[in-house]
């Protein structure tokens, strides 16, 4: 959160440390600034399996990036796939309608992942509702943050970018570097820290350059993890996943080994890249010899030891991940209106929000 200065005797640390990229408010604007909670939409896209896990996920984010502001959250959907029952009547009982949030405004967006049956976006059954949203959102909404394949999806609708498919899946633990450490979105965070990916396709940094976006975190393995768009906020592009909890890969690997058993997938799968210990890892190959055998000799299968492995699983990337979230809501804190319809505080300019490039 910002330092205020006070109204005389202003110590000349204060504009140093805005020089260096530190949130510091004027006397001045900070006692005309009407403070209220922040209106928070997220829209889900995720399939009914991981419907609510989601939405619990990107909570948990929320709740515990800041403990001062206060968030109303405004979770609803759109027609992405055909829904079952329990999941269409827990939208009807719990989601809140878009038209209506349309109407009272949104100070952010989220905007998760979805599944994908074709090779390009904009053939899946979401893509218009999706555009809608989109459309509306970024002349109304203060700042609008995407993961994974929603990044993926707006790098299309607002800068015609297409996702190139990977030789293999970027599945995994990886490391990554601060590419722009004045950015306000990552000023005084760790250098260099891990993050989770799970994609098969991916935008490259140098597209997203080319596009005027600014790359602001990227590995050397992974690619971009983090890209604002050329007004420095209104569009938050994330190709990981900062809302992964700590087994959120493990599960990913016991779902692709069960398909495997299916008969839904042709190899056994690999293990995520950098996630599990050498210990984790002799679990698994264990399970994988007893279950290969159970199946070609068509006995009981063994059960998937996620009670073993689970409490040797460390998470490495969730204390950044909250220090980003904070920092992102801080600055949709500083910079929207007291009227929920209306962007930006008055003062503001929608292409510069955060003064990145005009200097106020």
């Amino acid at each position: 959160m910002p330092i205020i200065t006070p109204s005389s005797r202003v110590l000349p640390s204060y504009s140093k440390l805005a020089a260096e990229g530190f949130a510091i408010l004027t006397h001045e604007r900070a006692t005309t600034q009407d403070i209220r909670e922040l209106h928070i939409g997220f829209l889900n896209m995720m399939p009914d399996a991981a419907f609510t896990a989601t939405e619990r996920q990107f909570l948990r984010l929320i709740a515990s990036s800041n403990q001062i502001a206060q968030f109303i959250f405004h979770p609803f959907t759109i027609n992405v796939e055909k829904r079952s029952p329990e999941i269409q009547q827990y939208v009807a009982d719990y989601y809140d309608d878009f038209e209506q949030l349309k109407l009272e405004g949104l100070d952010a967006l989220v905007i998760t992942g979805a599944n994908v049956a074709n090779k390009n976006i904009q053939d899946e059954d979401f893509w218009e509702p999706l555009k809608e949203v989109v459309d509306w959102a970024y002349d109304n909404v203060t700042s609008i943050f995407c993961s994974c394949l929603a990044s993926h999806a707006l790098l299309k609708i607002k800068y015609d970018i297409d996702r190139q498919p990977l030789p293999e899946k970027c599945w995994g633990l990886f490391n990554h570097t601060v590419s722009d450490p004045t950015h306000p979105l990552v000023h005084g965070m760790n250098s260099r820290f891990d993050a989770c990916h799970s994609r098969h396709n991916e935008v490259s940094s140098d597209a997203m350059r080319k596009a005027g976006l600014k790359v602001l975190v990227e590995s050397e393995e992974a690619g971009p993890h983090l890209a604002v768009s050329e007004d420095g906020f209104r569009i938050i592009f994330l190709q990981g996943h900062p809302e992964y909890d700590t087994i959120s890969l493990l599960k990913e690997y016991k779902r692709e080994v069960m398909r495997y058993v299916s008969g839904d997938r042709g190899d056994y799968p690999p293990f995520p890249s950098n996630y599990l210990s050498l210990q984790s890892q002799a679990i698994l190959e264990e399970y994988q010899l007893r279950l290969t055998n159970a199946m070609t000799n068509g006995t009981e299968l063994p059960e998937f030891p996620e009670k073993h492995v689970t409490p040797l699983v460390h998470n490495s990337w969730q204390d950044t991940a909250n220090a980003f979230t904070n920092r992102w809501l801080g600055q949709v804190y500083q910079t929207t209106n007291v009227d929920r319809t209306k962007q930006f505080e008055d003062q503001l300019d929608p292409n510069d929000p955060l003064g990145l490039y005009s200097g106020k």
